[in-house]
């Protein structure tokens, strides 16, 4: 019988987070339970107790789950029941896979299952900053080797005030909002999006998000403490010291000189040190060749990562030659595609990226349908990554998660400076076609000119910048790279990566793989990121220097109504009939929301005239009819006493037979007038009460010389028989009038007295 363990957290704001351990998921290595608010999550990790053969690297996979009964929501589709990972489970579940990979030992390479899952939430808390503790506790409490643990925190920066963890609501009114990943003494992973944020607004929230994670940190070593954890014994990797101490002695020379070459030639450096890695392989007899090949191949690794990094240190020169706050020729091309509606492609050294819009209506909004969030989103941005772009032969297998946050990244750089109530839906896609460096960033430079040249009047351009960091021991010399190349980032100890504008930051994601980076180096590689930053935004408003002023012929025309809500029943109608009604004779596509106590119309076509006319049918539907004003309508219906007339979209009036000429007509046959005629009347009368309208058409004519009203045909007594009709008669028996909502009976005029 286990007996649960349990270690609470508390936050500055007095909110706590409960660990504990002992009661679910017991046959898993790990388990920790987590519980904050009505947020509850299960983290388990299991790891093999062998390594596969010939395995050299860490097989760790991260898995986040949010289970839709845990919001009491069912799962949409046929099959009602969980499916694939969403985009939001698995950009959590990277944020968590970041921070934990770099802190398994590097020689274990057992495979290593982590497994989040959420089973409770009332949609208050983000339960996805509360997932990496949870992780890191559940490895905490179980014998696999880690080096120590972790915990994330989302901080968001709310009236000027860094909040840790805030709700969803209060995130909504965030400048800045960031996810942080930290060990107790070291940051390892940022990513979030800000508004134009400086670079010490940054390290402000950054720094107050490392002294929220530390307690975190101490509560899952306590708890480690009090179940005695041991960590398990392996054995993953062979070693040969003799073998060694020659790769380090024979290699490390030629190393050393292809770093010192400064070969811009991807190609040539790489072939350089496989020919040189080839030619160690060659001294090792043919018999034991693939039994220490995977010991060699590992070995040659690290001399070639010490020989680049000494190389930059001792003597600041680069794989390819360039400074260290040098940036790779760039070239920008907008409107490159004759078709989409926007296109640009960006160069930077080995890297280029092609990017297109496309304008939609909000019928082509993407539904987002996770467990806890369901909305319309109107901004879509999409990034591939083909094999061909790093020379490989690799077949598409559909989309990975490395492009899912690439995207997301890019995503987040670019949105704030969309323009405000913009009325299209966009979809960028950034297709690689070349890739050495970061894509991600030259994803932010392409899209930004494409949305330029789609006629996207961005509030400000973005650009993107990777960095790199090498320290050595102890950080007695460091350099900061602007622009890395996909070596330096391989081989270096940080890749981070800015965009914004001339202003400030919009998004940031940085990865740091040594241990005690000190804030000022941090500031010196943000510092230098602006000044490329901005280098990079003066040749992109060379070559765009705004937005098209007009949209290209072929992209659909939108334009934006607001109405009363009153109003909305109305352009609907019935059934829809009316809004279809409007579609169908205008070939205009319209769409309309309740937002906020409003009717907030979108009508969308490829032309304006379409657009126009559409438009004129709404302004008809929502203008207020007004007494003494000439209308031109059309007859719905006949009557014996007059006929209704449509003189304004979805209002009828009573044209009276004594309204249609200044001559006594005995009949409505006498008038001429026929079912669809159009007629031009004046609205004489709005019943106050009522809300029926009076029309005429002899208010419209010359009235005869000498013409005497004849009181009794117009406004006359109620009385039995007769064959008049008007709106809201008195109920009698017989008779052959009536009128609209008028009573039943005979005859009587509006509003007279009842009589039997």
């Amino acid at each position: 019988m286990f007996t649960p363990t349990k270690k609470t957290i508390v936050l500055g704001d007095g909110r706590e987070i409960t660990l504990e351990t002992g009661k679910l998921a017991k046959q898993a290595d790990g388990a920790v339970e987590l519980r904050f608010g009505n947020t509850m999550m299960l983290a388990t990790v299991v790891s093999a107790k062998e390594a596969e053969e010939g395995a050299d690297f860490m097989p760790l996979q991260v898995e986040y789950k949010e289970k839709f009964s845990a919001f009491g929501r069912f799962p949409g589709g046929f099959t009602k029941r969980e499916g694939r990972a969403s985009d939001y489970e698995i950009l959590t579940a990277r944020l968590v896979d970041r921070v934990l990979r770099p802190l398994f030992p590097s020689n274990y390479h057992a495979n290593t299952i982590v497994q989040i899952i959420m089973f409770s939430s009332d949609g208050v808390d983000c339960p996805d900053a509360l997932a990496g503790l949870a992780a890191s506790a559940a490895i905490a409490v179980s014998d696999i080797p880690f080096e120590e643990p972790i915990a994330e925190v989302r901080v968001a920066r709310i009236d000027g005030q860094f909040v840790i963890d805030p709700t969803f609501e209060q995130l909504e009114k965030a400048d800045m909002e960031l996810m942080v990943g930290a060990t107790y003494d070291n940051i390892m992973m940022v990513e979030g999006e800000m508004d134009e944020v400086s670079e010490d607004d940054l390290i402000a929230a950054l720094k107050a998000a490392h002294d929220a994670i530390k307690p975190m940190c101490v509560a899952q070593k306590e708890l480690a403490a009090e179940l005695g954890v041991v960590k398990r014994e392996y054995c993953h990797e062979m070693d040969d010291e003799e073998i060694k101490e020659r790769v380090r002695t024979e290699c490390y020379p030629k190393c050393y000189a292809v770093a010192q070459a400064g070969s811009a030639d991807k190609h040539w450096r790489n072939e350089t040190f496989d020919k040189a890695l080839e030619e160690f392989m060659e001294t090792i007899p043919e018999e034991e060749r693939e039994e220490k090949s995977p010991m060699i191949h590992r070995y040659f690794h690290d001399v070639q990562r010490d020989a680049v990094r000494r190389c930059i240190l001792d003597e600041q020169v680069r794989l390819d030659g360039r400074k260290t706050n040098e940036i790779r020729p760039i070239t920008c091309e907008p409107d490159y595609l004759p078709y989409p509606h926007g296109s640009a492609v960006f160069t930077r050294g080995e890297t280029q990226a092609l990017a297109t819009v496309t304008l939609g209506t909000k019928l082509d909004e993407k539904l987002i349908d996770d467990v806890l969030k369901h909305e319309n989103e109107r901004f879509l941005l999409h990034y591939n990554f083909p094999s061909f772009s790093t020379g490989e032969a690799r077949a598409p297998r559909g989309v990975s998660r490395r492009e899912i946050g690439h995207g997301n990244l890019a995503h987040r750089a670019l949105k704030r400076m969309l323009p405000d109530n913009f009325p299209y839906t966009v979809r960028v896609v950034s297709d690689i076609l070349e890739s050495n460096g970061s894509s991600s960033m030259a994803t932010v430079c392409s899209g930004c000119m494409a949305l330029l040249d789609a006629g996207v009047k961005l509030k400000k351009p973005v650009a993107g910048i990777a960095m790199g960091l090498i320290t050595d021991e102890g950080n007695v010399k460091h350099a900061v790279l602007s622009d890395i190349l996909g070596d330096e980032d391989h081989l270096g100890d940080m890749d981070f990566k800015v965009t914004g504008t001339v202003d400030g930051i919009t998004a940031t994601q940085m990865d740091i793989k040594c241990d005690g980076l000190p804030y000022e180096i941090l500031e010196q590689a943000l510092q230098q990121a602006k000044e490329g930053r901005l280098h990079i935004l003066k040749l992109i408003n060379e070559a765009i220097p705004e937005a098209r002023e007009d949209y290209k012929p072929h992209v659909p025309r939108i334009v934006h109504m607001t109405v009363d809500k009153e109003f909305i029943g109305a352009i609907i109608g019935k059934g829809g009939e009316v809004i279809q009604g409007i579609q169908e004779e205008t070939g205009a596509t319209v769409t309309i929301d309740e937002i906020d106590g409003k009717g907030e119309i979108d009508i969308s076509a490829a032309n304006v005239e379409n657009i126009n006319a559409a438009v004129e049918r709404i302004k008809a539907i929502i203008a207020v009819p007004e007494e003494g004003t000439v209308y031109t309508g059309k007859v719905r219906s006949i009557l014996e006493f007059g006929a209704f007339v449509e003189f304004m979209p979805g209002k009828d009036g009573l044209l009276h037979i004594s309204e249609i000429s200044w001559d006594r007509l005995e009949s409505m046959e006498a008038s001429g007038i026929k079912e669809g005629d159009e007629l031009t009347v004046k609205l004489i009368e709005i019943d106050k009460k009522t809300g029926k309208f009076r029309l005429s058409l002899r208010a419209l004519q010359e009235k005869p010389e000498g013409y005497e009203e004849r009181r009794q045909e117009r406004r006359g007594p109620r009385r039995e028989g007769g064959n008049g009709g008007g709106n809201r008669g008195p109920r009698r028996e017989g008779g052959n009038g009536g009128g609209n909502r008028g009573p039943r009976g005979n005859g009587g005029n509006n509003r007279g007295p009842r009589h039997e």
